[in-house]
């Protein structure tokens, strides 16, 4: 069976094709032409919108150079502020060109896009915003030793994500931030001072006047005491075995959490040296075992035979 001849195209069909092209081409060229001027708009209102982002970015980094410690979160920021003006620049120079659909779906997408986002990085999102808020409110800084979520150490680190913490024996831990600022803080050395406290207690034959005198003497050759102010012996309670105190005193603080044990230490090595040897009585716990009639019978029993 033989195959039909391919029909041959006609130069009318070929005159009719490139009148329809060139029809098209002259429309988009009209076109172009008729929004030439608002082209030329768009693009000035992009141009400006990128200098007005680049101004609005110099002038927060200088006011977050005073505000914000964390490089990190400064950086971050001014990029936030620079992209959102720019792209409020584009909706803008969109509008001009009347492509109004355009800029709907743009914004719907947005919309969709941040939703699925927030859904899906809620916990980073919230890590992150926690971390930008202490960076700006500055509970504690790099440096300071804090107490958080039941974790002391010195802090390492403040990222978008986490507060690096060095404990006292070297091990690092990774603190999630809104686990920090949604918890209480405790900055031991924020106001710049720390109070030692140790806690004692005296016989009940003891003079209590002179046992508290010979405590006070005692601290004020503690090494890191505070010289300008004096310590302080209170009387907090009577014993099981022994009238109970605290001698309490302020040491010059460096931020030195060891220098702070070490203080510690040596106001507990001092009261005792004092006491022992101005003859105060530091009593040990009395404790009463009550064993019941058996171990009187069986005392008897062994004095009968």
């Amino acid at each position: 069976m033989q195959e039909a001849p391919q029909q041959a195209v006609t130069t009318q069909e070929v005159v009719e094709a490139t009148a329809n092209v060139w029809t098209k081409v002259t429309g988009w060229i009209e076109t172009a032409i008729a929004m030439l001027p608002n082209m030329v708009v768009a693009i000035l209102v992009m141009v400006l919108f990128v200098v007005i982002a680049k101004i609005v970015r110099g002038v927060l980094r200088k006011v977050l150079a005073r505000v914000v410690q964390n490089p990190q979160v400064s950086r971050l920021l001014q990029t936030l502020v620079y992209v959102a003006v720019v792209t409020i620049g584009l909706f803008t120079a969109l509008s001009v060109l009347q492509l109004d659909d355009a800029v709907t779906s743009l914004l719907a997408g947005v919309g969709i896009l941040g939703l699925a986002l927030g859904f899906a990085f809620q916990d980073i999102a919230a890590n992150f915003v926690a971390g930008i808020l202490m960076a700006i409110r500055r509970p504690f800084q790099e440096g300071d030793i804090i107490d958080s979520s039941g974790i002391t150490g010195t802090v390492q680190e403040v990222n978008l994500r986490s507060t690096i913490i060095r404990q006292f024996d070297g091990q690092i831990v990774y603190v999630p931030n809104k686990d920090v600022f949604g918890n209480s803080i405790t900055n031991l050395y924020g106001t710049g001072e720390r109070r030692v406290e140790v806690a004692c207690g005296v016989s009940y034959d003891d003079d209590l006047q002179h046992a508290k005198q010979v405590a006070i003497e005692a601290m004020m050759d503690v090494p890191g005491r505070d010289p300008s102010r004096k310590p302080v012996v209170l009387y907090t309670g009577f014993g099981g075995s022994s009238i109970d105190f605290v001698v309490q005193f302020w040491m010059e603080n460096d931020g030195n959490h060891g220098a702070y044990l070490q203080a510690h230490s040596d106001a507990i090595m001092a009261l005792k040296a004092a006491f022992d040897q101005a003859g105060v009585e530091i009593p040990f716990p009395i404790r009463t075992l009550d064993a019941g009639d058996s171990l009187k019978e069986l005392f008897e029993a062994k004095d009968s035979a």
